[in-house]
C-alpha cells in the first residue's frame, strides 16, 4: 500500500526555503531544485537490493555490497521536471530517461497529454516520476496511469512541494504509489496554485515568468 513520504531533512528543509524566495533569481533556482532532487533520491532509493562481491583493497580481500542489478527509470513530468533530472542522474548516471508531456488546462484544470517517449523496456524498470510540485494532483494521476498503460509495475513519485489534496488525489488513484515529497503546504487558491508554494516552478526554472 502506498504512502506519502515527508522527507524533513534539515539540508532539505534549508534549500525549499531559498527556493520559496521570490527574490531567488533563475541560476540559483535552478542550481537548488538540482540539489534538492539529488538529496531526495538518496533518501528514495533506500531500498534498492544489495548483493555481497568480494573485493581486493591495497591492504586484503574484503566482502562488500553492490547494488543488485536493479534497473531504474526516471521519468520528468515536462517541463518542470526537468529542473529535476540532473540531481537524480548525478547519483544514478545508469537510469534511463523518459519523457512525459502534460499541460493543464485553464479553464477544467485537468491535464491533457501533448508528449510520451519511454525507454523501450520502460515495463522492466522501476519508475521514478519527477514533477517538482504536486497540486491537485491530475497530472501526476495521468502520468502514472499513462505507465501503467505500458505495463510498468513499480513507480515511485517525487515531488519538491505538495498540497494535501493533490497527494490525497493521487494515493486514491493509485494506492500502489508512493509518494515522497519535501514539504507538505497548506493547500490549493482558486487557480489551483499551491499556498505557499514557490509560483510557477517551469517559469522559475527556465526564466519565463
Amino acid at each position: 500500500m502506498g504512502k506519502a513520504h515527508i522527507l524533513d531533512h534539515p539540508l532539505l528543509q534549508h534549500k525549499v526555503s531559498k527556493i520559496r524566495d521570490k527574490n531567488t533569481g533563475v541560476k540559483e533556482f535552478r542550481e537548488l531544485v538540482t540539489e534538492i532532487a539529488m538529496l531526495m533520491v538518496y533518501e528514495v532509493t533506500r531500498d534498492l537490493p544489495l548483493k555481497e562481491i568480494e573485493v581486493e583493497t591495497p591492504i586484503t580481500k574484503a566482502k562488500t555490497k553492490v547494488i543488485s542489478g536493479k534497473t531504474l527509470g526516471i521519468i520528468p513530468i515536462l517541463r518542470a521536471g526537468l529542473g529535476m533530472v540532473d540531481g537524480v542522474l548525478n547519483l544514478i548516471p545508469s537510469a534511463k530517461v523518459g519523457h512525459i508531456g502534460l499541460y493543464r488546462d485553464p479553464e477544467s484544470l485537468k491535464p491533457v497529454e501533448y508528449y510520451c517517449k519511454l525507454p523501450m523496456d520502460v515495463e522492466k524498470r522501476d519508475l521514478i516520476i519527477l514533477d517538482p510540485m504536486l497540486a491537485t494532483g491530475g497530472s501526476a494521476s495521468d502520468a502514472i496511469s499513462l505507465l501503467k498503460q505500458r505495463g510498468c509495475k513499480n513507480i515511485k513519485l517525487v515531488c519538491i512541494i505538495a498540497a494535501p489534496e493533490g497527494i490525497k488525489a493521487v494515493l486514491a488513484a493509485h494506492p500502489d504509489v508512493d509518494i515522497y515529497v519535501a514539504a507538505e503546504d497548506k493547500g490549493l487558491n482558486s487557480h489551483a496554485y499551491i499556498v505557499p508554494g514557490l509560483g510557477d516552478a517551469g517559469d522559475r526554472l527556465f526564466g519565463t515568468k
